[in-house]
């Protein structure tokens, strides 16, 4: 059964190339083209941007706060870092996530706050985008220090992201 599909396929080639229906350098028909487009985040160290300023380019969203609750997050290599115990807004009108992190299958975990603007989401998990594992280790133990807790219908904006 195969010894004729083989040969069968091979006709169609040797047809398809005495036809010319492959291109030659010949036929100016065929035009290719190349991108010229440097990876992404090649040229990040020659235009250097605040964490506001990459959040706004991934398509901030509303989001309700009461969705993110709950919600893992997750480090580059889709490690749970932990889950997203509160939303607040600081003194300097700044949002974070206090997320829980460390501990072993959530015991022994401490609240870490992190900034909304290195964050994403991704479905129902939201993804660390600009802050490492090892600062999340690095990162104090969030106390609440004249914080104020958003309301769980609260909406909120968040960077979008995609793996």
């Amino acid at each position: 059964m195969t010894k004729p599909l083989t040969a069968i396929g091979l006709a169609i080639g040797l047809l398809a190339l005495s036809s010319g229906a492959m291109p030659c350098a010949a036929d100016s028909s065929v035009v290719m083209a190349q991108a010229m487009v440097p990876p992404t985040g090649m040229e990040d160290e020659k235009k250097p941007m605040t964490p506001e300023q990459r959040m706004q380019a991934r398509f901030p969203q509303p989001v309700r706060v009461g969705d993110l609750i709950g919600l893992p997050m997750l480090d580059d290599s889709a490690s749970t870092l932990g889950h997203v115990r509160q939303v607040v807004r600081t003194p300097q009108n700044k949002i974070e996530l206090i997320v829980s992190y460390g501990g072993f299958l959530g015991w022994g975990a401490r609240p870490v706050a992190v900034p909304i603007e290195v964050v994403g989401i991704m479905g129902r998990e939201l993804a660390s985008l600009d802050m490492s594992r090892g600062e999340f280790a690095a990162a104090p133990t969030w106390r609440n220090a004249d914080a104020q807790a958003l309301a769980n219908d609260a909406t909120i904006k968040i960077a979008l992201a995609r793996r």
